[in-house]
């Protein structure tokens, strides 16, 4: 009989990893590193509940790192199969992970510079050999098209509305069950990406329930044009920690936006990333997966994604001359939760000074720095040091990328009948019990959270 194991982002929201064996063939559902807290960082080094040799298949829902880091890990031990991502992701992933095993080797090193680490020496998870051979397993995918995978087992990808390449999969085990993940689901009426496509029906469905207990705030593009002219007003620093991709490229399209309806003054905008640089140029060229506003600017000239005084810093130097500039100015930096990244070295420059502004505008892991800030610390640790915090910070959600509760139930609305079992994935415990009285309540569908290790039988 099919089964499913919840090897990671089962009970929490990272580490993204579900096996699916059927036929005799095992597919691995994204591969993601675990973030966060310490006991889930450390699972990371821990050998994975299933022998990575054994795997058919690795099928991915998209490039962020909690669903995608722990590729570089799965090679080193041994898979050397096929990897199936959207054409997007193949490009996404060619920068996202050799970043991801940089920042290992870098942060590696200093530990064994400064002596902060536990172990010694301080050794990186993986490395960029072990990143580039995960590229080299990559095979890119249209949407809409049924492929095989692994004999016969197919999975068909549809847009899923949160980051440039992400898709819902639609895993069929013959021709009789299919099992739907719906990776990391977006939102609806956003800009540059279309909203996500309706999925008719599914045996069993893993669904995220990042937002499970909430509806996302309207006035965004009001909020952040707020924050900039209250800073601007200070004299200070607007500093926003970013996700690589598609949190950058939203912000400096609301910021051009707002510049061009004359809502803000216009500032220097620094995108202080080589990464986030590479990714806003895969944006403007896979038009494939732009909506119509967005492309509609792009055959009229307009160059998007930049404000009028816009600059992408690729280098060490043209980072570290930040430090030279006073406000009012806006560093976008990675990465999104100030877990590590250029972000860390504005961050202790420029939080004890009172006229800084720290805007963070995505979801903050527990454990992370970031969610340090949002819970109001007075001081972060940061290269071994205590750094007082001064500066203000602000939180916008209307920001994020996942669906909340509604949208949830509004691409729910779009099955044409029940699945047998819906599992929540993704998600903290009280958002997924909130998700799962939400769904109950509207559809009478049988869904439960998943539970972390735990494997499940479908037919």
């Amino acid at each position: 009989m099919p089964t499913i194991q919840f090897c990671g982002a089962a009970e929490t929201v990272t580490g993204s990893m579900h096996l699916v064996t059927a036929n005799g063939r095992r597919v691995l559902l994204d591969c993601g590193m675990f973030q966060g807290l310490k006991q889930l960082r450390e699972r990371n080094w821990r050998d994975p509940p299933f022998d990575p040799k054994s795997l058919d298949a690795v099928v991915i829902s998209h490039a962020h790192i909690d669903h995608t880091g722990a590729l570089p890990l799965l090679v080193r031990r041994g898979y050397r199969g096929p990897i199936y991502c959207t054409s997007a992701t193949v490009d996404l992933l060619g920068i996202l992970l050799p970043d991801a095993a940089h920042l290992q080797e870098e942060e590696a090193e200093r530990a064994n510079r400064y002596g902060y680490s536990k172990h010694s020496p301080a050794e990186p998870l993986y490395n960029a050999r072990d990143a580039q051979q995960a590229l080299s397993q990559l095979k890119g995918m249209p949407f809409a098209q049924v492929f095989p995978v692994a004999g016969d087992l197919t999975v068909t990808y549809r847009h899923a509305g949160h980051i440039l390449g992400a898709a819902t999969v639609d895993l069929r085990v013959g021709a009789e069950l299919n099992v739907v993940f719906s990776g990391d689901l977006g939102r609806y009426d956003r800009p540059i990406l279309p909203d996500p496509d309706p999925v008719p029906a599914a045996t069993v469905l893993l669904l995220e329930s990042t937002y499970g207990d909430r509806q996302h705030k309207p006035g965004t593009a009001d909020q952040l044009a707020q924050v900039v002219r209250e800073t601007a007003d200070r004299g200070g620093a607007l500093l926003i920690p970013a996700f690589v991709v598609d949190r950058t490229q939203e912000i400096l399209w609301l910021l051009q936006h707002l510049e061009n309806d004359k809502r803000i003054p216009v500032l220097p905008v620094y995108v202080d990333s080589p990464s986030a640089t590479d990714v806003t140029e895969i944006y403007r060229h896979h038009t494939e997966d732009l909506d119509m506003e967005m492309l509609g600017e792009i055959k009229d000239g307009v160059k998007a994604l930049r404000t009028k005084q816009s600059t992408f810093c690729r280098t060490v130097d043209e980072s570290k001359r930040l430090n030279d500039v006073h406000g009012p100015v806006i560093i976008i930096s990675s990465s999104g939760m100030a877990t590590g990244g250029r972000i860390l070295h504005h961050l202790q420059q420029r939080l004890p000074d009172p006229r800084t502004t720290v805007l963070l505008v995505g979801f903050q892991a527990q454990g992370t720095r970031g969610r340090s800030l949002q819970d109001g610390a007075k001081t972060l640790r940061m290269f071994g040091t205590e750094v007082p915090v001064a500066a203000r910070v602000m939180t916008i959600n209307g920001l994020s990328a996942h669906a909340d509760q509604q949208e949830t139930l509004r691409w729910l609305s779009g099955f044409t009948r029940a699945p047998d079992q819906t599992y929540l994935v993704h998600g903290e415990p009280p958002e997924a019990e909130a998700l799962r009285g939400a769904i109950h309540q509207r559809f009478g569908w049988n869904v439960r959270a998943a539970r972390d290790g735990e494997q499940v039988e479908f037919d």
